[in-house]
């Protein structure tokens, strides 16, 4: 996550599920925005919907509100607005921007895992998403991935996972079908669904205890949501 991105269609969109997740599940949550710094790129631009409150702003009116006075208003790019809020209930935050080296982000990790433990969802916002093949850890362009080894520790301190991430260059489906399986091999006994928007998807994994919780967020976005989330569950390897 980049404060530069604050408040784009993609942040309206990720609140509004995590309020979602909040809403119906009662669970705890511990946000790790994984910060990197800005970077003068064009990307967080989408805000034009901010703009268009009649399009947009039912979905959920107090969030819209808090965004567009952030955003318009104030011109303010921070993830601080959204801190501040109220809007995520009781979340605890993690602002600690993710370091380069690998022997730094161990340690960062470590802080991250600590503050986490006895949380009962923790919500992974890195740049790009889960880690490719063409990066490796602590390499170049790392700090904008979250690895499996780290998503593995989380899950066995008995978090349930949700992580934001970017489409791959190929089919949309095929990608979300495989990234789900993915999940189901690296994360035991999981219950792994998909949260898939025009632009982006968010990986969610839960725990056992936390399976139920599942299917009612899918139901209550498809309510307050419609048409903004398509929900993928994994079901078996590809024949």
């Amino acid at each position: 996550m980049k404060n530069q991105y604050f408040g784009d269609i993609n942040d309206y969109r990720k609140y509004g599920l995590l309020r979602t997740a909040l809403s119906v599940s009662r669970m705890s949550l511990f946000l790790a925005w994984m910060l990197t710094e800005d970077d003068g790129s064009s990307d967080g631009g989408r805000v034009d919907y901010l703009r268009e409150s009649e399009r947009w702003s039912h979905f959920d009116p107090k969030l819209f509100k808090t965004l567009h006075e952030a955003v318009v208003k104030n011109r303010r790019r921070d993830v601080g607005a959204i801190e501040n809020s109220g809007l995520l209930s009781s979340a605890r935050f993690f602002r600690e921007p993710v370091p380069k080296a690998a022997s730094e982000r161990d340690a960062w990790f470590a802080k991250l895992t600590a503050e986490a433990r006895s949380t009962d969802l923790v919500f992974l916002d890195p740049d790009i998403g889960i880690e490719t093949k063409s990066v490796s850890y602590g390499g170049s362009s790392s700090e904008k991935y979250v690895f499996w080894s780290e998503l593995r520790r989380l899950w066995e301190q008995n978090n349930s996972l949700l992580v934001y991430q970017h489409f791959a260059r190929e089919d949309r489906r095929a990608y979300t079908r495989r990234l789900l399986g993915n999940a189901e091999e690296q994360l035991p006994n999981a219950c792994t669904l998909a949260f898939s928007t025009s632009h982006v998807l968010f990986l969610l994994a839960l725990q056992p205890r936390h399976m139920h919780h599942g299917c009612a967020v899918s139901q209550q976005l498809r309510s307050d949501w419609p048409g903004e989330f398509r929900t993928t569950l994994y079901e078996g390897p590809a024949a």
